[in-house]
């Protein structure tokens, strides 16, 4: 026979209803108590049911997460995969199922909006690159809880997003190129309307400020993402920017054709140019020679916006507020000039 709320309750010594709010996420219970209580439910292989649940107080119990469909890189990109197992770790946690849908058009009309006008979601989280004014007046207007994940951009005023704090990324690369021996960073980015990469670039140029050092216009690069573009880059600054001795890379990919470019040009790193790459994740330490990062923590990311998601639908008026995770500096070979 299944195991009851009952023979949970018995198990830890608790009242059935102390059982009910640690599945329900109802009332403040101490960790002592729903660590006991979650261990007994796992070993009397307890599964809540879902649908009398739903019945009693009228939640899905499910969250969604929008993906653009347009996208054919999404589900490869290590920033999707890492954010998104730290959304799925929250929401097991709560109880709840992750729901993933594309933003795309279909025989009954757009699927987000399908999805939260029959109340088939209790939230949502929606990556900036997907927020529309038509869509987020949609979940305004129905007081629907989402957040973005990701900074929106000015024409969105709302505070209930989390994003990594890119200005500060930049910031801290040009300091410790500056505090390594480094005298003239330059920024490569693939797409300057991004707004993360707008965000870098404020960092970066603020951060040399801070040193005395003026940037000039060819001290940021757009490079997009293919090789061929990054070498013409790369070789180009001999002649826009000869004074150049180290470059900050936008991601991992942009990096290793960086490297890949000095290497052919016999430039050697990091005693004539040194590089910064942001994010960790996947190549940084396991290119030659290994590459100093600014770490952007996208499990972290993930896992506070689905946090942040889980306070709204437990308390409908709760406060929003705008997150910025910090980052860091992870040293490596790549910028040891002295």
């Amino acid at each position: 026979m299944a195991a009851t709320i009952k023979d949970i309750a018995k198990r830890v010594g608790v009242n059935p209803s102390t059982v009910s709010r640690v599945i329900n996420g109802t009332a403040a219970i101490s960790e002592e108590t729903k660590k006991k209580i979650m261990a007994a439910m796992k070993e009397l292989d307890y599964h809540p049911n879902i649908q009398a649940r739903s019945l009693v107080n009228g939640n899905t119990f499910t969250i969604g997460l929008v993906m653009d469909a347009g996208n054919s890189d999404a589900y490869a990109n290590t920033f999707f995969i890492k954010s998104v197992s730290a959304i799925e770790h929250v929401t097991q946690r709560m109880g709840y199922n992750l729901l993933i849908a594309n933003n795309a058009e279909s025989e009954r009309g757009n699927a987000v909006r399908n999805l939260v006008l029959e109340h088939k979601i209790d939230g949502i989280i929606l990556p900036v690159s997907g927020i529309t004014q038509e869509l987020t007046a949609l979940l305004t207007e129905n007081n629907f809880p989402f957040v973005v994940m990701g900074e929106p951009d000015e024409f969105y005023p709302g505070k209930n997003w989390v994003d990594m704090d890119n200005e500060e990324g930049g910031r801290l690369a040009v300091g410790h190129l500056l505090q390594r021996g480094y005298r003239h960073p330059v920024l490569f980015i693939e797409n300057e309307d991004n707004i993360f990469e707008k965000k870098r670039i404020r960092g970066f140029i603020k951060e040399l400020q801070n040193h005395g050092l003026s940037a000039d216009e060819n001290d940021v690069t757009e490079c997009a993402a293919g090789e061929a573009v990054i070498a013409e880059k790369v070789k180009a600054l001999s002649e826009k920017h000869p004074k150049a001795d180290s470059i900050i890379c936008t991601n991992n990919i942009v990096a290793y054709h960086v490297l890949r470019e000095l290497r052919k040009n016999r430039i050697a790193v990091p005693e004539q140019m040194g590089i910064v790459t942001f994010d960790n994740y996947p190549l940084a330490e396991y290119l030659d020679p290994p590459l100093t990062a600014v770490d952007i923590n996208t499990y972290l990311l993930g896992e506070r916006a689905a946090a942040t998601l889980f306070d709204m639908i437990r308390h409908q008026n709760g406060k929003e507020e705008a997150i910025l995770i910090k980052t860091s500096i992870i040293e490596r070979k790549s910028t040891e000039k002295r």
